[in-house]
Formats: C-alpha cells, structure tokens, sequence
C-alpha cells in the first residue's frame, strides 16, 4: 500500500511521468486540519475538496477519516485522529503515530489553509484532465464507434470535471417549476407580503419588498450618517420577526430570523449597549454621565435585555478579517445556527490576502466578489456597509447628495451589490433645504436590480440610534405613505 512518499500509481517506473501532485501541499492541508479542524474543514467543504483529490493513498485514507469525524460532530486533532485510527486499527497501516505527528511538524501554520487548499484541487483537476484525455485516446485506438460519438462521450466527460469543480447545475425545466412555486407563495402572501426577510422598517420594505436571499445590499455612507445604527436596527427588526414599532411581521417572517453581524470596527460590547439603550429609549451619554434616576434607567435596560436576550444575534468582532476567514466561519454559522441574515460593518476593513500586494482596489473587488458568492453559496441576504468617498461634499452640491460613483475604493461594489443604499442626513450639510430638521434620514435607493429605486424618508433619534418610518414619505416612484399611527413622526422621535 502506497505511504506519503509513494505515489498511488505509476509513479515508480522512470518510464511513466508523474501525474501533477503536492506531497507539500496535501500535507499541509492534512496538519492544517489537525491544528484548526473547524476552521480548515469548513474551507474544505467550501471549496469541494474530496478524498479523491488527494494524489497519495494515506492522504486520501486520513482525509476520508477527518470527514467521517466531522460528520460524527467530533473533535479533531493529533489525539483524536490518532485514538480513531488506533481504535479501528488503521493506525499502522497509514505508518503510525509519527505519520501524524509529522504532518504537524510540516505545517507551520494553519493561516494559509486556503492556498493549500487550492493548490491541492487544481493538481486534482488536472490530473482529471490527462485521465479524460487519455481514456479518449484509447478509445480512438481501440473502439469501433463513429469519431461523432467518441467526440460527444469527451466533450460530456471534460463536462463532467467543469460541474464537479463549479457544483450541479439545476436543469432548466425544475428552475421553471421554482419559479412557478415561488410566484404562488407570493400570492398567498397577499399585498401586504414580502418575498424577502422584512427591515422592520415600512417605508424601505415598500421599495425593497425585503432583504431577498443571495442578494447583496451595500448600505454606504459618510462616516457617522448612522449606517451601523440602521444595520442594527434591522438586525434586531430580523432577529424578533417585528418592526421598529413592536408589531410582528406578517406570515412566516413572524418568527425569528437567526442572524450574523461581523463587527470589524465596533467591539460586541458596543453593539450591544447600543442595542439595549436605543430599546429601552435611554442615551447611552446618559449611563455614562451618570444623568437621571439609576433605579429607573436600570429598569428600563433589565426590560430591553429581557428582549434582546430572546434574539438570536451572532456578533464576530475580530478585526481585520480575511475575507476568506469570514466565508468560512458565515458556513459555520449556517451549520449550527441556520442564519437567515448576514450583516458585515464594514467592507474597506475586510482584508483579502491573495491580492493585498496588487493594491487595495483590486483587493476591494475581490471581497465584494467573494460575498456576493457567499450569498448565493448560502442562500441568504447578505447586508453589507460601506464607505463613501469626499466626493459628494467636493462637488459644490449643497445637498452633498452621493452618488454610485462616490462608493470608496472600488467600482465593483456597484457592479456586484443587487441593491445600494445611499444613507444622508441633510442636518448635517447647513446648506441643504432641509437642513433645519434635526430627525430627517434620507436612504437613496440609488440601484435595485429587482425593483423601482428612489428615495425614503425615516426619522432618526440621534441619540437613542434608532430609525423609525416618517409619515411623510413624499419621496419615491412609489408614492406609498405611511398611514398615521404606523410609522413614527418627528415629534414621536423626539418624545
């Protein structure tokens, strides 16, 4: 039987050459999962790698292990795999314990998994390339069948590589019957339904009709607009299945929606103080001031936690994700907790190694097209913050009114987001007509690829960090009001 240092076949006659393999690199991959199994396995899976794609067969054994253990939901490491491989005796047939142990010798680290990884299924990949070219080379010299059949049985045979790399494609005809069952669904939900998950806030769900799965919103905005405060306000909208108003949503949207924040700027304490005092209707400069009557205020927050408590919100605030790491651990977070929801504050701090050294709009590309994929990987809506550029308050424009252009670093943004969402508080640029409103919140739905775009007006308590709907909502290709008592006003605001 093969061992780490004997190829699985033909590779020992100087007559043959060596099918493409990485001892280094299936290496690598093996210790990388005995030193970080959940994080290494779940880029595994992400990126289809199989027991076949390993080139020497104790690799290929040992992986195929690590997979039935991840199914098992068991721990993997050095003692677990090799107590496993000792129990069902197996471990000597793969050459011991030092086999192992030398796996994590060879791998300095666990970082760069991703790359190992890859260079392991591209060396598959090939190697199903010359088997695919070969078996049609015998066919020729041997078979009897007419060239135009052998050419179909290649052409569908290299196909079938392409599919096993990029997943199964859904035939045409069960898309249509989706589609249709989709469009039904739609109906039932009546006039007041949404097809994606609702914001919690009525005059943006009008125009959205909801946060739609495998889509990506970009919510951009000059910094300190409140495009954290909004993102969490419909994370807690989502996460309670209610509105900003307490009302439950309607339909199965009701229910609560398990949610994912990643925080790479605020720390999880902060979210989470920001949440409870804007729930409880209490500043949070006046916790810190030490303003008002302690017993009360401290009665206001118990009632909001008692809440925010029941909402099922997973904040990750490691700074400075690659964004690798982020897809891997949102799939760990789909596996446990079945998130409906994605939110990730903010893009320019999302890091992507493979392309740090090209400069930073490539590398602002290649994360907004890494989670535009993990949105249709997941299948769920992906709520995604961003800068904007001085561009809007350069332009002589006294309304500083931003534009798709001014979304920061890179043009791929708009190009891979299904909807951006351009936050403004015209309070904040003196020369604005409607400056002297303290509350107004503008959301420019600049791009909808689904829907109508145009603008919505909410109200925003600067102090509390909450959005609610304004009855005023003139804006939009719309032209739904919020009827009174549904949405909040400026003076309910203020209250």
């Amino acid at each position: 039987m093969p061992q780490s240092g004997t190829a699985a076949d033909g590779a020992g006659s100087p007559a043959v050459r060596v099918p493409p393999h990485s001892a280094e690199a299936e290496k690598g991959v093996l210790g990388a999962v005995l030193l970080d199994s959940s994080r290494v396995m779940d880029l595994c899976v992400g990126e289809g790698l199989v027991p076949e794609a390993f080139y020497f067969e104790s690799h290929r054994r040992l992986f195929a292990e690590f997979q039935a253990m991840q199914r098992a939901g068991m721990a993997i490491d050095l003692l677990t795999a090799v107590e496993r491989l000792r129990s069902a005796e197996r471990l000597d047939a793969l050459g011991g314990t030092a086999f192992l142990e030398g796996l994590v010798d060879a791998t300095p680290t666990a970082a760069h998994a991703e790359y190992y990884i890859d260079i392991v299924r591209q060396k598959h990949l090939l190697r199903a390339v010359i088997d695919c070219a070969r078996a049609a080379e015998r066919t020729c010299f041997e078979s009897n069948q007419s060239a135009d059949l052998i050419i179909g049985q290649t052409e569908q045979a290299f196909l079938d590589i392409t599919e096993r790399q990029h997943g199964q494609m859904a035939s045409w005809t069960q898309t249509i019957r989706d589609t249709i069952a989709h469009v039904d669904r739609l109906f039932q939900l009546g006039p007041g339904g949404f097809s994606g998950v609702p914001t919690g806030l009525q005059n943006l769900d009008r125009k959205l009709r909801g946060l739609r799965p495998g889509e990506v919103t970009v919510l951009a905005a000059r910094p300190s607009m409140g495009k954290t405060s909004l993102a969490m306000n419909v994370a807690e909208c989502v996460a309670l299945g209610r509105d900003m108003t307490g009302k439950r949503f309607k339909g199965d949207h009701a229910r609560q929606h398990p949610v994912a924040v990643f925080s790479l700027e605020m720390a999880q304490e902060s979210l989470a103080l920001r949440m409870l005092c804007g729930m409880a209707g209490v500043p949070a400069f006046q916790i810190d001031s030490g303003i008002g009557n302690p017993r009360e205020v401290n009665l206001k927050l118990m009632r909001a936690a008692s809440e925010l408590n029941k909402a099922p919100v997973y904040v990750d605030d490691t700074g400075g994700l690659d964004i690798m790491e982020l897809r891997a651990r949102a799939r760990r977070l789909k596996k446990k907790w079945n998130i409906e929801l994605i939110i990730v504050d903010y893009l320019q701090l999302v890091n992507c190694r493979e392309v740090a050294r090209q400069g930073r709009q490539l590398e602002t590309a290649a994360v907004s097209a890494n989670l535009k994929a993990l949105a249709k990987e997941l299948k769920l809506p992906v709520v995604v913050l961003s800068q904007l550029s001085r561009a809007p308050e350069q332009r002589g424009d006294k309304s500083a009114k931003p534009k798709l252009s001014d979304l920061r670093d890179s043009g791929a943004i708009e190009q891979d987001a299904d909807v951006v969402l351009l936050l403004r508080r015209p309070c904040r640029y003196p020369g604005s007509e409607e400056s002297d409103d303290p509350t107004l919140a503008i959301v420019d739905v600049a791009k909808h690829r689904n829907g109508p775009t145009g603008e919505v007006r909410l109200n925003f308590n600067d102090q509390l960090t909450r959005f609610c709907d304004r009855a005023d909502n003139r804006a939009g290709d719309d032209g739904n009001l919020v009827p009174d008592g549904e949405g909040g006003s400026a003076a309910d605001v203020e209250a």
